[in-house]
């Protein structure tokens, strides 16, 4: 009775049990969809096409669909999908987010809802966290597609315009959020149709949808060029900023991570640099300066927040503990570190166009994702994204056992604790996967595992396809891996090992052996298959006894050696163990020395700690501990939400003007002719020059015609022989109507003499050109108006209100300037054939693969050679690609 009322009270289960109908429905139509011939099953594609057109709904067609696509995977793949993924399936189609754990085969459940909507032409994207993934899954999961009859694309970074038009264009479009983002971002700089490679955003399917909605979100993705600023500013504060006392001359608040100056502060800071007021208007540009200097010292420290590697500034991502080669810090903040660690400064860069993942991902007609861990951000899913989760119950019971907490008095003891229980799980072969928030803390654990004795794995989490080999073998007996948080997502941890990763290394070792040697011997892919095969037969015996040894000693183990700020993160470590109804058990480690406990959790702790007089090495093991944690970290998670939510309020004012300039740059790209809004805009400009100088309500003997004609000179009325004299007797609206009647005159005989055809297209360049131009200006004022907006709550304002209200005036300005200098342009410019120059533009993308050298050519290398940097790409493709332009 307790279960029913439980269930009848549960939304969840309610959702499962109303899917399981249809489930049920697609499991009748498996015998029939078997008997089906190979040419039959192909053809059900051209059947649905049909049924669609015909009116019928993609939601009439699923379950035939869906059936069509398991036995498809089944006779391709020999992978069958189970009830529970047709689940996720379905929810994922509905356009809502699948929760389902690590091993539930994410990556074939998204072949179902992707089928059914390719099957309208519109295209759908399936969005991975990386190139490493994207490749993977588009040639892995595409022969299903292929064998359907539908094209798969992929989109990863070094593509030409011509293989991305192709990728888009196709059925099934695999790729990573930067790519999709930033390609959304070229088209809307593009001075061409052709140069255009997206088309509509129909229905996206993000895969580790927290991940990219969420963690990643927080960075908007930017294109840049370089401005025209000195650096020298920065060197000056960097020698100040640390002559500073940071107990009395500023305050650092590490919550909040904010840093805010003292008046001692400022007087000290005004007498080094020579300023009587630092708060004056003139002066922005030192406050400025002076916060980015303080913030790079008081709050990012290096080896945690960034390294210093090759004389370069490098971000560490908090989430992964990878490296951003290519990201950098906004509004200056990179340069103030780069001046603090005494390295090259880089020039500032002027934003030329940025978009957040919030806002991309939101103009997307359906979106759908899935993940191991939602659950817990399904108050931000639903409030940004308007998506709910469902939670996919597994195909086999759960039984991973999850220790309580273990807490210790400091850091190091923690780690002795950790290295000490690494070592005793290890003598007896059980595998052990630890987890750590860094890569600086990886380097300690690793630093004592050795000196202990203990053979271990470390993952730095720095490319992509490198972690996805270790952490597949991080389930192999007596096996002892270091991972951040996150390396390897993706990828499945298999008891014993993953036989098919370890035939693939074998054939890599003979084939790097060959090489060596100096033999060639061109193997096609039919011959790498023969290879493939036995060694594939040696390792699954090989892997098979592994597992049975691995099972009896309890599975793998997790060991998570600090708490992470997100309760979802620590999800996804413990997560990795107790696949498919496999044995796994999980630990935490944490110290009142570690961040969280130190911020947000660790005060009553310590006072019990102090009371009961517990040794340094002594820990405390207590549910009451982790409910004390767990706490803390909702507290986080709270208040990151609060700032991301903050954000994308201010974001959000941006992204409607942003849509609207796109929408209308995008009609003047793709426009035949735009003589009438050419027309449009000048009839506003006059409107605007007779409002200013005869304005309504003022006496027409108070007008200033001399003004106004000077105006229609510099506008719309370039040369004219008018006077003041030649108005004088005309009303406001005859006045009006005689200057637009002018120009109208001036603007014809300018298209008889440049001819028609060149003035459409001088209209189209000059269009595109002013707007691009005032754009950026725009993007740089609302950038100065949001750092300094929040001081009108000092004012009882609303800083919001503030921004929306002043942000919408200086929009109207942009649009209005825009016209004047459109018109202005048209009537004046010259017809040349320019030269040819691309615009040096930088994207704040991170790659995986350190900062390669350019090849240095010592000899020709032909445009389809491999690239000598050896990125494995052609060389008109990689470094040759700056001679093609």
């Amino acid at each position: 009775m307790l279960g029913f009322i439980k269930n009848w009270l549960d939304d969840n289960a309610r959702e499962v049990k109303k899917l399981q109908r249809t489930v049920d429905e697609i499991n009748k139509l498996e015998p029939k969809m078997k008997a089906l011939s190979e040419e039959d099953l192909r053809g059900m594609t051209a059947v649905f096409k049909g049924r669609l057109d015909k009116g019928e709904g993609l939601d009439d067609i699923l379950p035939e669909a869906f059936a069509v696509v398991r036995e498809a995977s089944r006779r391709i793949l020999g992978m069958r999908h189970f009830d529970v993924q047709l689940m996720g399936g379905m929810i994922l189609h509905q356009g809502r987010i699948a929760e389902m754990k690590t091993g539930e085969g994410k990556t074939l459940v998204a072949t179902l809802p992707v089928y059914l909507n390719a099957l309208t032409g519109r295209g759908v994207h399936v969005v991975t966290v990386n190139d490493y993934l994207a490749r993977r899954d588009s040639e892995w999961m595409g022969r299903i597609y292929s064998y359907l009859g539908l094209s798969v694309g992929l989109i990863v970074h070094g593509l030409d315009w011509d293989e991305k038009k192709r990728a888009y264009d196709s059925d099934v479009t695999y790729g990573t959020n930067n790519e999709f983002g930033f390609d959304y971002l070229r088209d809307n700089m593009a001075h061409h149709p052709s140069q255009l490679v997206q088309r509509e955003l129909n229905y996206a399917i993000v895969d580790e949808v927290d991940s990219i909605l969420i963690d990643e979100a927080r960075t908007p993705l930017i294109i840049s060029g370089q401005a025209d600023k000195s650096n020298e500013l920065y060197n000056t504060f960097a020698r100040i900023v640390p002559r500073l006392n940071a107990e009395t001359d500023y305050t650092v608040d590490e919550k909040a991570h904010t840093v805010a100056i003292t008046e001692s502060g400022v007087a000290k800071v005004e007498k080094a640099i020579g300023v009587h007021n630092l708060y004056d208007d003139k002066n922005i540009e030192l406050t400025h300066h002076l916060n980015q200097a303080l913030k790079a010292n008081a709050l990012m420290k290096r080896d945690r927040d960034y390294v210093v590697k090759d004389g370069q500034v490098i971000i560490v991502d908090e989430f992964t503990g990878r490296l951003m080669f290519g990201r950098r810090y906004s509004e200056g903040l990179h340069q103030a570190i780069e001046a603090k660690e005494n390295v090259k400064i880089e020039r500032e860069s002027q934003t030329l166009a940025t978009i957040t993942f919030q806002n991309y991902f939101r103009m997307y007609g359906k979106l759908a994702g899935m993940t191991g861990t939602a659950e817990t951000e399904e108050q931000e899913f639903k409030k940004i994204y308007n998506l709910d989760v469902v939670v996919i119950p597994t195909n086999k019971p759960l039984v991973r056992v999850d220790a309580p907490d273990v807490i210790y008095k400091t850091e190091p003891a923690k780690f002795r604790a950790v290295v000490n229980e690494i070592a005793a799980r290890h003598a007896k072969g059980q595998p052990v996967l630890v987890g750590t928030i860094s890569i600086e803390k990886s380097e300690v654990l690793s630093g004592l595992l050795r000196k202990k004795g203990v053979s271990h794995q470390v993952l730095n989490a720095k490319y992509h396809d490198k972690e996805a080999e270790i952490v597949a073998q991080a389930g192999r007996y007596s096996a002892v891996t270091i991972a951040t948080n996150m390396a390897g997502r993706g990828t499945d941890i298999l008891l014993g090992g993953n036989p098919e990763f370890l035939a693939r290394l074998e054939m890599r070792r003979d084939a790097m052996q060959h090489e060596a040697a100096g033999e060639n011997n061109g193997t096609t892919a039919e011959d790498e298959s023969l290879v493939l095969e036995p060694l594939l037969k040696k390792y699954r015996l090989q892997t098979e006894d592994e597992h049975a040894r691995v099972v009896e000693l309890g599975g793998l183990h997790i060991i998570g050696t600090e708490r992470h700020e997100s309760r979802r993160i620590d999800n996804q470590l413990r997560g990795r163990c107790g696949r498919q109804g496999d044995p796994g058990s999980s630990q935490f480690y944490s110290s009142l020395e570690d961040d969280l406990m130190r911020l947000f959790g660790s005060d009553n702790i310590a006072g019990i700690m102090e009371r009961l007089g517990i040794e340094e090495d002594m820990p405390i093991e207590h549910s009451m501990i982790s409910k004390s944690i767990e706490t803390a970290q909702k507290r986080v998670e709270n208040r990151n939400f609060d700032i991301r939510k903050h954000v994308l309020q201010y974001d959000d004012v941006m992204n409607q003007q942003r849509e609207l300039i796109y929408r209308q740059r995008r009609q003047v790209l793709t426009g035949e002719n735009l003589k009438d809004d050419v027309l449009e805009m000048i009839d506003a400009c006059v409107e605007r020059a007779v409002a200013t100088y005869a304005p309504e309500g003022v006496h027409p003997e108070e007008w200033d015609f001399h003004s106004l004609l000077e105006q229609a000179e510099q506008l719309f009325l370039p040369g004219h022989k008018l006077s003041p004299a030649d108005l004088e007797d005309m009303g406001r609206g005859e006045l009006a109507g005689f200057l637009t009647e002018k120009a109208h005159e001036a603007y014809e005989a300018r298209e008889q003499e440049l001819g028609a055809d060149t003035m459409r297209q001088v209209e189209r360049a000059v269009m595109l050109r002013i707007v691009d131009d005032k754009w950026m200006d725009h993007l740089d004022a609302m950038d100065q108006l949001r750092e300094g907006i929040s001081l009108r709550a000092y004012g009882q304002k609303d800083p919001l209100i503030e921004y929306k209200f002043e942000g919408y005036e200086m929009f109207q300005n942009m649009i209005n300037t825009i016209q004047d200098d459109v018109v202005r342009y048209i009537f004046r410019v010259n017809v040349v054939q320019p030269e040819q120059q691309k615009r040096q533009v930088v994207e704040n993308r991170y790659t995986d693969d350190s900062a390669k050298q350019p090849a240095r050519k010592e000899s020709k290398v032909g445009r389809n050679d491999p690239c000598p940097c050896n990125s494995g790409k052609k060389y008109k493709k990689c470094c040759g690609r700056a001679e093609a332009v």
